[in-house]
């Protein structure tokens, strides 16, 4: 069986949540389950970070390093223009 505990929150919060959870068709405690479901922890938030520039970098087929992901403010814009600057580097290499 689950062990509960008892979380402490405003009378005000309590009520906003309840009304939430009546509106939703589920308990309060299964409201709260699914919002604390939603929420990724810090270690959670790197690993899906790590695995989505995996995906970025064997969806455009250029390695492009974390720093130069760090580097990029306008992630996507940035992403094309490094991958761009690559290939053309790896063409001029070639010829």
């Amino acid at each position: 069986m689950a062990q509960h505990t008892t979380i402490q929150v405003t009378k005000e919060v309590r009520d906003h949540l309840a009304q939430v959870a009546k509106d939703r068709g589920v308990t309060l405690g299964q409201l709260v389950e699914q919002l604390a479901a939603e929420q990724l922890t810090a270690e959670q938030r790197a690993e899906r970070l790590l695995a989505d520039r995996e995906v970025v970098r064997g969806m455009i087929g250029v390695d492009i390093s974390d720093e130069e992901f760090d580097r990029a403010p306008d992630v996507l814009a940035n992403i094309y223009k490094i991958a761009a600057e690559k290939v053309r580097a790896a063409r001029g290499a070639a010829a």
